[in-house]
C-alpha cells in the first residue's frame, strides 16, 4: 500500500507575492507559487510532489475534455490568531471528495495524500495567507481524467492537483435573487450531489440572464415541479422562518454543503430550532406576508454567509429586512469566523492546525 507521509517540494526561483495587493483581493485572481501535483496509473496514485505553480503539458484527447471526467472541492484556510494556520473541515471536505469521485467512476483520493498534500502545499505557502479581516486562503482540489483516447469509456488514468489562492469577500453586498422556474440545475438521481465541472457549466446561462434581469442570482428549484427550492446558485440556502431555521433537505439533485453543515451544527450552540424540510415556492410567499420569513442568505465555502435582500417570485420582488448584527446570520457568521482564528474554542475540532515556526 502507498503511503504519503512525505512529500517532496520543488521550490519556485521567483515568488510572485510581491506583485499582489492584498488591499484588493478579487476571488480566484491570484494563485499562490505553488501547486501539488500527483498521477494515477495502474490502479493507484503515484509521486505526489509540490511544485511551481505553472501549465500544464497536455493532449488535446484526454477523456476530461470530451466527456466529463472532472470533480473538484472548495475549501479555506485562515491565519489565527497565534500566527498558525488552519485549514476549516479538512475530513469532511474529504469526505466529500470521494463521494464526488465515485459517482463520476473516478478513483478514491487516500485520506494521507489529501491531508497530507494540504498541509504541506499550505506550509509552502503559508505567506500566501491573508491576515485582513474577511480574507483567506481559498484552497481548489481537483481531480481529473488525463488519460489521452476518443473513445467513450471511463478513463484509466488521472491527476490531482492542489491550487491555492488568496481571497477577500465573495459578495460585496446584499444580494437579488430570482427563483428560476424553468432551467433546471440537477435532477434527483442526477449528479446534483456532486461537485462536478459540468454542474456549474449548465448553470451559466439561466444565471447570465438572471443577471442581464438585474439579480446576482437564481434560486433553483426542483425538476419534477419547479416548486420546491433546491439551492442558490453558487451555495446552499437557509431561512429564517417563523423563528426557526429552515434549509432544504439533501436530496440526489443538492449539494451537501461543508458551510451548510457547520451552521446547522452551530445553530444548535446558538440556541435556534432547525428543520431540515423541502421549502416550497408558497413556503416563501406565504411568509413574506405574514411577515414570519425574516432571513434568506446563502451559505457556502466562497461566500461563507451572504445576505439576501431580496427575492424574486413569479416575477414580483419581496424585499427582506437587513440582516443586522444580532440577525442569526451575522451572529453564526461571526461564531465561524471566531473558530477559524482560534478566538474561540473548536469544541467540534473542525480547524486542521498547520503549524508554523
Amino acid at each position: 500500500m502507498t503511503t504519503f507521509a512525505s512529500i517532496p517540494v520543488k521550490k519556485t526561483s521567483q515568488s510572485r507575492l510581491s506583485d499582489i495587493d492584498f488591499t484588493k483581493l478579487e476571488f480566484g485572481k491570484y494563485i499562490a507559487d505553488h501547486m501539488l501535483v500527483a498521477d494515477y496509473k495502474n490502479g493507484q496514485w503515484h509521486a505526489p510532489e509540490i511544485v511551481p505553480y505553472g501549465d500544464l503539458k497536455m493532449s488535446p484527447a484526454i477523456l476530461s475534455l470530451h466527456y466529463g471526467q472532472a470533480v473538484f472541492e472548495g475549501m479555506k484556510a485562515y491565519k489565527m490568531k497565534d500566527g498558525n494556520i488552519s485549514i476549516f473541515r479538512i475530513h469532511k471536505h474529504h469526505e466529500r471528495l470521494n463521494k464526488s469521485l465515485a459517482r463520476m467512476c473516478m478513483p478514491e483520493v487516500p485520506h494521507d495524500l489529501f491531508v497530507q498534500g494540504l498541509t504541506a502545499l499550505v506550509e509552502t505557502d503559508h505567506d500566501w495567507v491573508p491576515r485582513t479581516e474577511g480574507s483567506s486562503l481559498y484552497i481548489r482540489p481537483l481531480v481529473f481524467a488525463s488519460e489521452a483516447r476518443l473513445g467513450v469509456k471511463v478513463s484509466d488514468e488521472y491527476k490531482f492537483i492542489i491550487m491555492t489562492s488568496p481571497v477577500g469577500p465573495y459578495y460585496s453586498k446584499p444580494l437579488r435573487v430570482k427563483v428560476e422556474e424553468h432551467y433546471v440545475r440537477a435532477a434527483e438521481g442526477g449528479t446534483g450531489f456532486a461537485k462536478c465541472a459540468g454542474n456549474y457549466g449548465g448553470a451559466f446561462l439561466p444565471t447570465q440572464q438572471a443577471r442581464e434581469q438585474g439579480f446576482d442570482q437564481v434560486l433553483w428549484t426542483d425538476a419534477k415541479e419547479h416548486h420546491y427550492i433546491d439551492e442558490a446558485g453558487t451555495m446552499n440556502v437557509m431561512f429564517v422562518l417563523d423563528g426557526k431555521l429552515i434549509t432544504p433537505k439533501l436530496t440526489s439533485a443538492i449539494l451537501d454543503g461543508v458551510t451548510r453543515d457547520s451552521i446547522i451544527t452551530l445553530s444548535h450552540d446558538l440556541g435556534l430550532p432547525m428543520e431540515e424540510r423541502r421549502v416550497s415556492i408558497s413556503d416563501l410567499a406565504e411568509g413574506f406576508n405574514s411577515g414570519k420569513l425574516t432571513e434568506a442568505f446563502g451559505a457556502g465555502t466562497a461566500a461563507v454567509v451572504a445576505p439576501i435582500a431580496t427575492i424574486n417570485i413569479h416575477g414580483k420582488d419581496y424585499q427582506l429586512p437587513q440582516a443586522g448584527a444580532t440577525s442569526f446570520q451575522q451572529q453564526v457568521k461571526q461564531k465561524l469566523h471566531n473558530i477559524r482564528i482560534g478566538a474561540e474554542a473548536d469544541e467540534h475540532q473542525w480547524n486542521h492546525i498547520v503549524r508554523i515556526a
